[in-house]
């Protein structure tokens, strides 16, 4: 996989797929933490006099433009953190992106908008893909593979256009296999994971992986309701995949026959209904009462999920404790973070809703040895599969 330095860019068009997938508020940006990630390697770019065009997705869109999941103020933000002007093209291929991109003078940047305002981004049918990459791939010369949150999709600008152009992996990318490499080949031990979220279906995967590798598999989040109800406990009315029981017991089991220490909540805060100032009480994790639903670990928990991290060497880290947007239930997750804050290991922040409690919580980005931007695609490496993104970089 070549990276950066092995692309002579002076005065040439270098295509950079870069993860720009920002939460917004209206046309508020609520967290520029993957735009800031993109800035090392447009910067190298425009240092080495690159005409940089930038592209990206935002949210869902049905394959159409829709202003609600326009780039327009990403193209802004951008242009703030790197201090210069961002040229906005209002289409993707179109005419706008093509005059923009005939404009653009060595050293300067262009965004296009959505890629996924176009049906070919993301199509499962390889000719109609393709022909969306090759009008992607005849703006530029060169294209540079940055958005580490795509690589696990199939999709044009991630898979196809590489095919097409002479490629590199950006800084991001880069360093995030570097992470994962470390934590699946030979990770300092004791190794220890904690997954959160919602679902348990979310994770089957990693988790079947992980259970061959770690020392301690630590579980909280809603996921955790679907384990205690596996191991014959009541849950209230808290979330609950009862289509994945058999598929947990599984789990405990092979924890159990490995040495593997699966760790689950002993308390919880339990509450009468979902929402923000919702009446809640402490309740054992055996005994949650039938008309509450867990909504955050509780103090017990907290202090027990805290000591089976302190002694790790190596630790990731995805998915909240509980609903940490609400704060009467961000306390969990705030105590798994704070204590890989504290930690010596080599720790790991998988992305997604993680990486946004770090920074909603105030917490010190610089306190974790790496945040990765890419959650989904961190949790299909470390399943063992093959990322589309990272096979096309691969020759």
């Amino acid at each position: 996989m070549k990276d950066l330095s092995q692309l002579d860019v002076k005065g040439r068009r270098v295509l950079v797929r870069a993860d720009l997938n920002v939460p917004l508020d209206g046309d508020v940006i609520t967290d520029d933490g993957r735009i800031r990630a993109s800035l090392p390697t447009i910067r190298d770019l425009t240092g080495r006099g690159a005409k940089v065009i930038v592209c990206a997705h935002l949210g869902r869109p049905k394959g159409a433009p829709d202003p609600k999941y326009s780039l327009a103020p990403v193209a802004r933000r951008l242009g703030e953190l790197l201090e210069t002007e961002v040229a906005f093209a209002s289409d993707t291929v179109g005419e706008s992106a093509q005059a923009v991109v005939e404009g653009l003078a060595e050293g300067r940047v262009a965004l296009l908008e959505n890629l996924r305002f176009e049906a070919g981004e993301t199509s499962k049918d390889d000719a109609e893909r393709g022909e969306f990459a090759g009008r992607l791939a005849a703006l530029a010369e060169l294209y540079v593979s940055d958005g580490f949150g795509a690589v696990h999709r199939k999709h044009a600008s991630v898979y196809d256009v590489p095919k097409l152009l002479p490629h590199a992996a950006g800084g991001l990318i880069v360093a995030e296999v570097e992470v994962l490499r470390r934590l699946t080949e030979e990770p300092a031990r004791p190794y220890a994971v904690v997954l959160g979220g919602a679902k348990v279906s979310d994770k089957l995967g990693v988790i079947a992986n992980l259970l061959t590798k770690v020392d301690r598999l630590v579980i909280g989040g809603g996921m955790a309701y679907t384990f205690l109800k596996a191991q014959g406990f009541e849950v209230g009315q808290s979330l609950l995949q009862e289509d994945q029981l058999d598929k947990v017991r599984g789990f405990l089991r092979e924890a159990d026959e490995r040495g593997v220490d699966l760790v689950l909540p002993v308390d919880i805060l339990a509450a009468v209904e979902f929402a923000e100032d919702a009446e809640y009480e402490v309740v054992d994790a055996t005994a949650i009462p039938a008309d509450r639903q867990g909504l955050d670990i509780g103090p017990r928990t907290r202090e027990l999920f805290a000591g089976k991290l302190a002694d790790a060497e190596t630790v990731f880290w995805n998915g909240p404790m509980g609903v940490f947007e609400f704060e009467a239930f961000s306390g969990g997750t705030r105590a798994v973070a704070e204590a890989l804050v504290r930690s010596e290991a080599f720790t790991v922040v998988g992305g997604g809703d993680s990486a946004a409690a770090v920074r909603r919580l105030g917490l010190p980005e610089d306190g974790f040895s790496h945040i990765s931007t890419g959650g989904g695609a961190s949790l299909e490496y470390l399943e063992g599969k093959t990322l589309p993104g990272l096979a096309a970089l691969e020759d």
